[in-house]
This record gives structure tokens, sequence and C-alpha cells, in this order.
């Protein structure tokens, strides 16, 4: 029986073992990740805000269709009340002849149905164009948080390519300072190095797991914040390639803000116009059930009414604070959108100043590494000879690195920044990276 425990458990091992590595293989592209976002939980929020949009738009103009209403009453009064309105030349030939059932009763049961329909309410068709331009803001909203969670994830696998970079950087100094402590162990035992500078090696590998420690905390947080939009787990970072220079000639970044000035501002058009006259169709069919009250006879009566009401506001005190209150809605809005748009400028102008800068420091920092590595094999041969200190050698090992550090991450400002770009223009990040 144990025997059979451990070959399942080892099966089982097997089996996720090689399913994780299915997954992980799955996915080789940044546009995995893309298309995973699209499938998260954060997305799927934004467009159930974007149907809710939709739903607002569907009621405003829901109010121009007609209501329907079915009812029915019980009424007693203390003294005979009429089942249905009538006529005076009707009455008076009930009054001749009391044997005539009058349509009066103390006991009188109702049912019927009832409809009102708007014909010109001039603030519903206002109200009607604010929920179009609302949803056109939800739209272009859910677009925007789209595009920046697109960037956030591009911006954090650029992270994570510079870390991986810097970690083989530290690698491979590790690697050069394990060979020269070996030829300093070698000259310590020969006499003709100092025990010092045998510690001097040993604390700059300390140093670099120390470092390769503090990189690893910043992997997995670079990790967990791709993880978190895409409930993908990377195990290293993804190569991306530029293939199209971002579009600057719109400022899509301001259009959900554009699209609620206006929804505003029609808002604030509505309330008024709730002050303009109202037509409205109202209709009426009743059909009520009660005895006679002279002789007790059962009647039911049929009633039917249709007529035009116009209303005509003249005072209506909450009304006008809603005018106001709306008012200040839309000034609201529109200081903000200028704002926005103030801040947006002064972003995409450093944007792109710092992006010419960034690819300018690129290549410096390219070739400052490859002259950094050509003076560290010089360090080397010059230490084997006696030529310099062991001080003066690792300080080449430190340059090399700090030089490669400065390259990498030049290399993920250069991603970081252009997609900030992107957001602010509006542009696919899924044409502009692959």
């Amino acid at each position: 029986m144990l025997t059979y425990i451990k070959t399942t458990t080892l099966f089982l091992l097997i089996l996720l073992g090689n399913i994780n590595e299915t997954y992980a293989q799955e996915i080789g592209s940044i546009q995995d990740l893309f298309n995973a976002l699209k499938t998260h939980p954060q997305t799927k929020i934004d467009e159930l805000a974007l149907e809710k949009a939709k739903t607002g738009k569907g009621s405003a103009y829901s109010a121009l269709y007609p209501t329907l209403t079915a009812y029915g009453s019980y009424d007693y009064s203390s003294i005979p009340t009429s089942m249905i309105p009538v006529p005076p030349n009707t009455m008076f030939e009930m009054i001749q002849d009391e044997s005539i059932a009058q349509p009066f009763s103390e006991h009188i049961y109702r049912a019927g149905i009832s409809i009102s329909m708007p014909i010109f309410i001039k603030s519903i068709y206002t109200l009607g164009r604010k929920a179009t331009y609302l949803l056109k803001s939800a739209e272009a909203k859910n677009q925007i948080n789209l595009l920046q969670n697109e960037a956030i994830i591009v911006s954090s696998n650029a992270r994570f390519s510079y870390l991986d970079a810097l970690t083989n950087a530290m690698e491979q100094k590790k690697k050069s300072l394990l060979k020269t402590q070996e030829i300093v162990e070698m000259n310590v035992h020969n006499g003709r190095a100092s025990g010092a500078s045998l510690l001097l090696v040993k604390n700059g590998i300390n140093q670099v797991e120390a470092s390769l420690n503090e990189i690893a905390i910043q992997r997995e947080n670079t990790i967990a914040t791709i993880e978190s939009l895409t409930g993908i787990r990377l195990k290293s970072s993804l190569a991306m390639f530029q293939t199209d220079s971002v579009n600057t000639a719109t400022m899509e970044g301001l259009e959900p803000l554009r699209q609620k000035v206006i929804a505003d501002k029609l808002g604030y058009r509505a309330e008024k116009e709730k002050l303009l006259p109202s037509m409205v169709l109202k209709g009426n069919y009743n059909h009520s059930f009660a005895k006679s009250y002279n002789t007790d006879t059962a009647l039911d009566e049929n009633y039917t009414t249709f007529g035009l009401a116009l209303n005509i506001p003249l005072f209506h005190k909450s009304q006008y604070t809603e005018i106001t209150k709306s008012r200040i809605s839309y000034d609201e809005t529109q200081t903000a959108l200028d704002q926005l748009e103030l801040s947006l400028i002064s972003q995409a102008n450093q944007l792109k100043n710092s992006l010419q800068l960034i690819h300018l420091s690129e290549e410096l920092y390219e070739r400052n590494v490859k002259d950094k590595e050509e003076l560290l094999k010089i360090a080397k041969v010059s230490y084997k000879s006696d030529r310099i200190s062991i001080e003066d050698y690792l300080k080449y090992e430190d340059d090399l690195v700090l030089e490669k550090s400065n390259l990498y991450k030049a290399r993920a400002e250069k991603w970081q920044t252009l997609v900030k770009l992107a957001v602010i223009y509006g542009n696919n990040i899924e044409n502009l990276v692959k």
C-alpha cells in the first residue's frame, strides 16, 4: 500500500511538472500577456462599467415609450356615489322612471387600464443625447484603461528584462572574482600577496551575493505586478520589439473627459428645459361593478377617456436648484479637462524629449560597456603582472557592472517612456510592441 501511494504521488508530481512546463512554453510573446489581460477580472470590471453606461442610454430614451398600467380597486362611500359620469339628459330620464337602475352605489368595484405617453417633453430628448455622450466617454475610458494596463505589462516586462540582464552581469562579475580569488589565494600561499588582498576579493564576492539577493526581491515584485494583471507568473522576461512609432496626431487620453464635458453641458441644458411646457397623452379604460342603490340591481359599466395635457411650469424652486447644480458640474468637468490637457501636454513634451535623450544615452552606454570590458581585460593582466593593486583591479570590475546597469536601465526606460506616450495619444500598444 505504501509503495502504491509513493508511486501515485510521484506520478502526480511529474504530471504537474509537465503541465507547468507546457504552460510556461505557451507564453512565448508579449502578445500572450495582452490576450490574458483581456480575460482578466480587471478588464471585465471595465467592460461591466461600459455595459452600465449602455443601460443608461436605454433608460434615458425609455421615457419616450408609453406607460401602460392595469389596476383594480374597491371603493366604499357613506352615500351612493356615481360609478361613471352620467349625462344630464340620461339622468333626467332615470329620475322620472324609478324602475331604471341608477349607476350609483355605496360599494363599487373597479378594474381597468390606464395609459400615459409623452408627446413633447424637450428635456427627454436632450437627456437621451447626454446618455449617448456618456456612453462615448465610457467607451473611451474603457480603451484608455486597457492601454494603461498594457503599458504596465510592457513597462514591467522591460524592468524584468533589465533585472535579468543585471543578474547576468552580476553573475559574470562573481565568476570573474572567483577566478581572481583562486589567483590571490595562490599568491597569499606563496607569500606574494597579503591576507588583506584575499579579504578584499571575498568581500567583493559577498557584495555581489547581496546585490543578487536585492535584485531577486525586485524581480519578484515585477513578476507579481504582471501576474496581478494577467494571472500568469513568468519565469523569465519576454523579448520585445518596437514595430511602429507613436502617432502624436491626437491626444486621445483626453477623450473620456471631452465626451463627459459634452454630456454635462447637455445635462445642464436638460435641467433648464424642464421649465418648458410639456404635452402628455393620457388615456383610461374603467370597468365598474356595483349594485344600484335604488333597485339593488347588479350593474357593470364601461367608461373610457383620452386626452392631451399641456403642463406649463410656473414656479419650481427645487428645479432652479437642480439647474444650478448641473451648471456647477459642467464647469467642474470643463475645468478638469483644461487641467488634464495642460498636464498631458507637459508630460508628452517631457517624454518626447526624454526619449531622444535615452536613445543617445543607450548608444553611449553601449560604447562604454565595450570600453570597460577591454579595460577589465587589461586590468586582469596588469594585476597578474603586479602592475596594479587589488583595489584598482576591483574598481574595474565595479565599473563594468555599473556601466552595464546603466545600459540595461536605459533600455528599460526607453520602453517605459514609449508606452507612456502611447497611452497619452491613444495608440494601439499591441501594434506598437511585438
